[in-house]
């Protein structure tokens, strides 16, 4: 069955790196990738693809109907790869209807689309891409499996949550094949810098501060984006409708661990003095509900689907550093505008 796959959110971080995977991968798919080009958008992460004879690009929100409605017909739509979102905690706390709007109802406007356009057909697949951030947080020990219950904690947890259930009652009330994936934090090329590793990397350049959450000692699973993309792909291909897959990279650092392996880093490969950039690190008031520790148990994935990081969070970071340098003139293009003003007022007062 020849497939039309939109990919929502496709010119976003994560989602921008699912797309060339695709179209490399599977040349007999159509890619129709709908992006609202928010902020966090960007036409640069896709622009080696313009002239693919199976790439779409349709520049539309996920919140209007009517525009949906018209990409499913036009495009014949047979799966949808859902990663549009606010993903941001911080912009979270400061405006939580953003979220509300785009991961709730924004999903729910997606999945009715699907529901109408599909029927009971069920030679389909909608795939809604989430985060780890729904279950919670974690103690010293254990591991989120996909059998956690949710405990979201933050307004972007909560928002997460919320379209999770919707799809899977869409799945069960309706029938449609749905399947959901939750991962731990990603890393790597492209990634918007108001995130922590990019926005070091960016400071470091420009010798501003580190700014580092209460005492550093927050825990996160790490995964390279790369490898996150080569999941999203086994699951779509191999996953069962109904089912939840856990995406971790076996990655837990320390967040004060992770500003220092990065800087130690950075030094080595801007010929600097060692101890240089560790300087700018600057400890600044944690923020409302802060997650102590995430940390994934992919074993499922693992042992179902063969799938496994092809990287060491060391090697990851390192090439992740290396795309940076090489294209600083990206880093510049993003740093500015928004995310400029948002970074100043955050951080002006700490």
């Amino acid at each position: 069955m020849k497939k039309n796959i939109l990919i929502t959110g496709g010119a976003g971080f994560i989602g921008s790196h699912v797309v060339k995977l695709f179209i490399k991968t599977y040349p007999n798919y159509n890619i129709i990738n709908i992006d609202a080009l928010t902020y966090a958008g960007n036409l640069e992460n896709l622009e080696t693809l313009v002239n693919a004879p199976n790439y779409y690009f349709e520049k539309e929100n996920i919140l209007d109907q009517t525009a949906l409605d018209s990409i499913f017909k036009k495009h014949q739509i047979t799966d949808v790869i859902h990663l549009a979102a606010e993903s941001h905690v911080d912009r979270s706390i400061l405006s939580p209807l953003d979220f509300v709007y785009t991961n709730i109802v924004g999903t729910v406007t997606l999945l009715n689309v699907a529901k109408r356009y599909w029927g009971t057909d069920k030679k389909h697949l909608f795939y809604h891409v989430s985060t780890d951030e729904v279950y919670g947080s974690l103690g010293e020990n254990g591991l989120f499996n996909e059998q956690i219950p949710y405990d979201p904690r933050s307004p972007y947890s909560a928002s997460k949550a919320s379209s999770d259930h919707f799809v899977r009652a869409y799945h069960e009330t309706y029938g449609i094949p749905c399947i959901i994936s939750n991962c731990s934090n990603n890393y790597g090329p492209n990634h918007f810098p108001e995130k922590l590793i990019p926005l070091f990397i960016n400071n470091i350049l420009q010798k501003k501060p580190l700014p580092v959450y209460g005492d550093g000692n927050y825990t996160r699973d790490w995964l390279y984006v790369i490898d996150h993309a080569r999941a999203i792909d086994q699951i779509f291909h191999n996953g069962k409708p109904g089912e939840t897959y856990n995406i971790g990279g076996f990655n837990e650092w320390k967040n004060i661990d992770l500003v220092k392996l990065l800087c130690r880093l950075m030094d080595e490969k801007l010929n600097q003095q060692p101890g240089e950039s560790e300087q700018l690190i600057t400890y600044v008031n944690d923020r409302p509900g802060h997650d102590k520790r995430y940390a994934i148990d992919a074993s499922k994935l693992n042992k179902e689907l063969v799938w496994s990081p092809s990287v060491t969070f060391e090697e990851g970071l390192s090439l992740t550093i290396d795309w940076y340098l090489t294209n600083k003139k990206w880093l510049e293009n993003i740093a500015t505008g928004q995310y400029q003003l948002y970074y100043e007022t955050m951080y002006s007062n700490r």
